[in-house]
């Protein structure tokens, strides 16, 4: 084709907004590229359309002589220059993709591009994905730096191609995953499965165990065989935690350490028999005794009357917590986990005073069991043992009875401690649902905020891009009309040239 044809073509070619186009690179400049389209004017590619990366050196994105393909933005930009646009080509490459995931509620997977004002700017072959804040995790997260570079999946919930709004909704698709996760392992956990998590949260009467997408609660009573006081000394977040499911209540999970083959009452009848003498350290001191620490989670109780032959008010005036005393097992029940000691047991006998000679006693007070005759009457003397025995025998017995009303006292204040911690539990699991439902209303009056501030800026948004493509039009109509006025008044020109001539 000679040159004359070559310019003909161009000076009939039309071109459009919105049309692909393929050229020729010119020229590379700091901040544009110059491409020959075949149309009567060159047309021009900013660096901004090649790259997101300002830093970027131009000259390593495109060379003189390479083909590039393009989409005409303006066809006059007021200086006779057609302005191209790729990042607009590849949003409507890419349109499709996001259009079939915004209908048929697919997911998509893209990395962070920056983490902006209110939210995640996402890059999606190019194309970028706003995700809202409130649409970011779930919970919410005000501090959304650790995405930056990450890749995330989302789903698209608002898809508006003409006004190059994407939005993203990632909170969506964890709730779903969570509550799949949830349902899968619910469906795979049996009472009795050993399972292995970490410590989510502690609390007073427990800790909250991640078991990887739903929470276990280990009770105090259920962390070990041994007393617990704070569960906050034992456990901490982020704690690795074995134990195994003892309940299991819909979606709720009640976990326990207290493992049967741990049960250190399973041979307490072989350690702790009636008679044994063992060591141990005082746990607990009370009025009436104290508790001996035996073995891990096994306690003995030492009742004031068994800790000394003297009198004593309470046990503390003779011994204090930690202290080692040895003892003799006097009871064992290991249905009820009672075992009761005495060091009393193991002291020896005082000696009872020398009996004063008869003569030396005073009157004889006792009751006479002699006959006339000076014989004993037998059924006086039988009579008279029985009456000793039946007084000792009741002294034993209120003894007895006094120690068993001292201990069903303190099983009675353990068992009302129990009820205390139960009722602390369910107020504290009460306290943690309202505090949920309020931080579920401030996320939806905060999401209600955050969607009234996006359907502002979008309002903004259209009536600043109307104004936009109005005032275009107007250039471009504009432009045309003085491209067209200047090429009348070359050729009147030539014409003129042409008379004179």
């Amino acid at each position: 084709m000679s040159e004359f044809d070559q310019m003909l073509d161009e000076s009939i070619k039309t071109i459009k907004n919105g049309e692909v186009v393929k050229g020729t690179v010119l020229a590379v400049r700091d901040n544009e590229v110059v491409v020959n389209i075949g149309y009567k004017h060159d047309a021009l590619l900013a660096k901004s359309e090649l790259t997101n990366d300002p830093n970027a050196d131009i000259n390593d994105l495109v060379k003189v002589g390479d083909e590039i393909e393009a989409k005409v933005s303006k066809v006059n930009d007021g200086e006779s220059n057609v302005i191209l646009t790729k990042k607009r080509m590849a949003f409507d490459r890419v349109s499709q993709v996001l259009q079939d995931a915004f209908d048929n509620h697919t997911v998509v997977t893209a990395p962070v591009e920056k983490v902006v004002e209110k939210g995640l700017s996402v890059l999606v072959d190019g194309v970028r994905v706003f995700i809202p804040a409130s649409l970011v995790a779930e919970p919410f997260e005000k501090d959304l730096t650790k995405y930056e570079g990450q890749e995330l999946s989302f789903y698209i919930t608002d898809y508006q191609p003409s006004k190059r709004r994407v939005i993203g909704d990632r909170k969506s698709l964890l709730v779903e995953e969570r509550e799949e996760a949830l349902k899968n392992i619910l469906e795979n956990l049996h009472e009795g499965d050993i399972v292995e998590g970490t410590v989510k949260n502690v609390t007073d009467f427990g800790a909250f165990i991640d078991l990887g997408g739903v929470d276990g609660l280990l009770h105090i009573s259920e962390m070990s065989w041994s007393r617990i006081g704070n569960p906050k000394k034992y456990f901490k977040q982020g704690d690795t935690v074995r134990a195994f499911v003892k309940s299991i209540d819909g979606k709720k999970i009640g976990l326990s350490r207290k493992f049967p083959d741990e049960n250190p009452w399973a041979n307490a009848e072989e350690k702790f028999a009636v008679g044994t003498i063992v060591t141990g350290k005082v746990a607990r001191l009370t009025d009436f005794g104290a508790f001996v620490n035996l073995a891990e989670g096994v306690d003995g109780l030492l009742h004031v009357s068994q800790i000394t032959q003297e009198r004593i008010e309470k046990p503390s005036d003779v011994l204090e917590l930690g202290q080692e005393i040895t003892a003799k097992i006097t009871l064992l029940d290991v249905d009820a986990k009672k075992i009761s000691l005495s060091v009393k047991a193991l002291l020896p006998k005082p000696e009872r005073p020398d009996r004063r000679p008869r003569h030396d006693r005073g009157p004889r007070e006792e009751e006479n069991l002699e006959n006339a005759d000076g014989t004993v009457n037998i059924d006086k003397y039988i009579a008279k043992l029985d009456r000793e025995e039946a007084r000792q025998e009741a002294a034993e017995k209120a003894k007895a009875e006094k120690e068993a009303a001292e201990e069903k006292a303190e099983e009675i204040k353990e068992a009302v401690a129990e009820k205390v911690e139960d009722v602390k539990e369910a107020v504290a699991e009460k306290v943690e649902d309202v505090k949920e439902k309020a931080e579920e209303i401030k996320e939806a009056v905060a999401e209600k905020v955050e969607d009234v501030k996006e359907a502002v800026a979008e309002k903004v948004e259209d009536v600043k891009e109307a104004v936009a493509e109005k005032v275009e039009e107007i250039k471009d109509a504009v432009a045309e009309k003085v491209a067209d006025v200047k090429e009348a008044v070359a050729e009147k020109v030539e014409e003129i040239k042409e008379k004179i001539d």
